[in-house]
């Protein structure tokens, strides 16, 4: 997840410091690389970056030496390309005449580095900000004023993203916003412009808030807003921002945690645009589509996600996969793989030793390693033969929410394409998962008073729901410290039915396919004196034998299990609170685990 930060002064000055500090307060964002630019009166550049934190970028490139009238910095999270300095931005034109940096992902860049080079401009990187650079340079060339030559890229560029550029001889910065954030602050001599409101609020309370198809001009006294549809000028006053740094990093929200939760409808939206247009894709499906055997492979949430994916796989693409914890595929598969199979090893981190070890006995039997990752430039994406990116951007609380969402979305378009089925409807994904978040808050809001003290508790599910029952079961576990075991619900009468006693809690998670089946397994509880409580869409069956139902829009089987997964982390994160516990840093935790 980049961070950008655009400024225009009203005079020459040394503007490293200033830059300097705005990428600081953008770093919680998590980022690979950073890079800076300023525009001097003279009509030249100054533009330096590198791999790196910002700080040690900052002293090896001497950025606070860098001055100018107007000036960028960008903190780069790698989708497009790996960490290096030629992907670092802000990055130039063909000629030096234009430097802008972008935060997001632009899909189809791809195509559009091709048709750069077809038209004969310089593209010096594989990274997706330079084709936003790029698609303004293709119509300033043809004539065009910035303004006019923006609106056109904007067409040019698909994707969700947000991009500040500038052009040599002029006193402006121009900024445009499709999906991602955008916020400008007036300070007195100068504007600031950025991704995030951290890193304007030492400088300015006075905001302006940037909304998707709008382009905004800044000069050192003023701002002026523009609709990219008709150019035509938008009027909006100022307003004052109140936020605390603290909250202002938390976008509002009091956690990082909660605000993962609410990222989760827009990181799909770009890991489904994201997969639409990657080549990878197809070349993974490629790859497991000869193997011999097709395994899955990951550690606690990862490997809930490999679980669900070997579900999908078998369902829609008729592919039989394996998933297996990490550590024990040494043991139980090692010594029987070879050149014929193909493992997709999934980590958020793409460091977590066990996962690492197992691609290790992995590659010394010839076999061949996929992954899905989140972070770019680790070693498990350096380890893999084809790896798709999950697109999440940095994931601060040590819970997976977002990651585990992408991942089982990613092994859905996977299973999908796999199968030769549409992944038109994918589209409908995001808008589903926010109208589950409306709809579950308040539903789970009434029902964790009643669980607040319970330790001890049952997350079951069957089918497709089978793995949201697990990680349903870890979150409880990872932040509230509950003991709560996920199972699979038929298995709840070989034993566990014994633990049932007057109120003790046992959650379903349900199918819109599995209801008979789950009823049978509700009332084993309920005729018991257990308090059973169903997530899953709205069924008199479900209505009429459980005590408690919390209601998921209707999406289908297939849509089902991701959406089913809000409101789980929602009762979790809510729990936590209750019980007096930090949901972001849980005790003994880490987010990633490099020891065996």
């Amino acid at each position: 997840m980049c961070g950008i930060f655009g400024i225009v002064t009203d005079k020459e000055q040394q503007l490293g410091p200033v830059l300097i500090a705005a990428g600081q307060r953008l770093s919680y964002r998590g980022y690979d690389s950073v890079g800076c630019a300023t525009l001097l009166d003279d009509g030249t550049t100054d533009l330096r970056k590198d791999v790196g934190k910002v700080n040690d970028v900052a002293e090896r490139l001497r950025l606070a030496e860098m001055t100018g009238r107007r000036g960028i910095v960008q903190l780069r999270w790698a989708t497009f390309g790996g960490p290096s300095p030629v992907n670092a931005q802000p990055h130039l034109d063909s000629d030096g005449d234009l430097v802008g940096a972008h935060n997001g992902n632009v899909v189809n860049n791809a195509e559009l580095r091709q048709q750069f080079i077809a038209e004969g401009m310089t593209v010096r990187s594989i990274n997706d900000g330079e084709s936003c650079v790029h698609a303004v340079e293709r119509y300033v060339d043809q004539g065009y004023d910035m303004v006019e030559a923006i609106r056109r890229a904007y067409h040019d560029l698909e994707g969700d993203y947000a991009f500040v550029i500038g052009r040599v001889g002029e006193d402006r910065l121009y900024a445009l916003k499709k999906g991602s954030g955008l916020v400008v602050g007036l300070v007195e001599g100068a504007t600031c412009v950025s991704s995030d409101l951290p890193s304007i609020l030492p400088l300015t309370r006075r905001i302006l808030r940037v909304q998707d198809g709008e382009i905004v001009i800044l000069w050192a006294d003023r701002v002026e807003l523009r609709r990219v549809e008709d150019g035509a000028p938008i009027e909006r006053e100022m307003e004052i921002a109140t936020e605390s740094m603290e909250a202002a990093e938390k976008g509002g929200y009091p956690h990082f945690m909660l605000k993962e939760i609410h990222e989760q409808p827009q990181v799909v939206a770009e890991l489904v645009h994201l997969m639409e247009a990657a080549p990878h894709v197809s070349q993974m499906i490629e790859r497991m589509a000869t193997a011999r055997h097709l395994y899955l492979v990951g550690c606690g949430t990862s490997y809930h996600a490999c679980l669900l994916g070997s579900v999908y796989l078998a369902r829609l693409a008729g592919r039989a996969a394996s998933p297996v914890l990490a550590p024990q595929f040494i043991p139980q598969y090692g010594p029987a793989v070879g050149p014929e199979d193909v493992g997709i090893f999934v980590s958020q981190s793409g460091e977590t030793k066990d996962v690492l070890n197992a691609i290790a006995v992995a590659r010394q039997q010839g076999m061949h390693i996929l992954s899905l990752v989140n972070v770019l430039g680790s070693t498990l994406m350096h380890e893999s033969e084809r790896y798709l990116p999950l697109a999440c951007g940095y994931e601060i609380s040590v819970p997976a929410t977002k990651t585990f969402t992408n991942q089982i979305v990613a092994f859905l378009f996977l299973a999908l394409r796999m199968g030769g089925h549409s992944t038109e409807r994918m589209a409908q994904l995001p808008d589903l998962l926010q109208d589950t978040l409306v709809a579950t808050e308040p539903q789970v809001a009434a029902l964790e008073a009643d669980l607040a003290h319970q330790d001890d508790l049952y997350c079951l599910g069957y089918g497709l729901t089978y793995p949201i029952a697990l990680e349903g079961a870890l979150k409880l576990k990872e932040v509230t410290y509950t003991h709560c075991e996920g199972m699979l619900s038929t298995e709840f009468k070989h034993g566990p039915l014994s633990a049932v006693h007057d109120g003790y809690p046992v959650i379903f998670v349900t199918g819109p396919e599995d209801v008979p089946l789950l009823v049978s397994g509700i009332n084993e509880t309920t005729c018991r004196g257990g308090r059973a409580i169903a997530i899953g869409e709205e069924d008199e069956r479900l209505r009429t034998n459980v005590h408690d139902l919390i209601v998921l829009p209707q999406a289908g089987p297939l849509f089902n299990p991701v959406l089913a997964t809000l409101p789980l982390q929602l009762l979790s994160y809510r729990l936590s609170l209750l019980r007096g516990y930090d949901p972001d840093f849980p005790r003994n935790l880490s987010k990633t685990l490099t020891v065996d």
